[in-house]
């Protein structure tokens, strides 16, 4: 399986286009090594999964989404700075990774929700 995420503008109804997202490890000790960095397309999903199959390992992995420079580059009128939402940071465990892990996230400049999808 594989390790995928998909992200809509629930402000304003809309996928989140060009949102750069991070993937990290997150060993025992808790150290974050970087893993990948991507960007998302029109439909506010990656190109290719995050990691795929044969990449996919039992462990505890956390996803970065720049959603503050996405709405900085879609709103006509400057915002406060510094935005409420810069980041969103979430942090998961893979306990089963020959399932597949989906990562959705729906956000707006005051609020994001996430959940495990199919």
């Amino acid at each position: 399986m594989a390790l995928t995420t998909h992200i809509l503008d629930i402000a304003h109804g809309r996928p989140a286009a060009s949102v750069q997202v991070q993937l990290f490890s997150i060993d025992e000790a808790g150290t974050r090594t970087q893993l990948r960095e991507d960007w998302t397309n029109d439909d506010g999903r990656l190109n290719v999964p995050m990691l795929h199959a044969d990449q996919l390992k039992a462990g505890e992995y956390e996803m970065l989404f720049f959603i503050g420079n996405y709405f900085a580059s879609i709103e006509q009128a400057p915002a406060d700075e510094p935005r409420f939402l810069q980041h969103v940071c979430i942090r998961f465990g893979i306990s089963a990774p020959e399932e597949h892990y989906h990562i959705p996230l729906l956000i707006s400049p005051w609020g994001y929700q996430t959940y495990r999808g199919s």
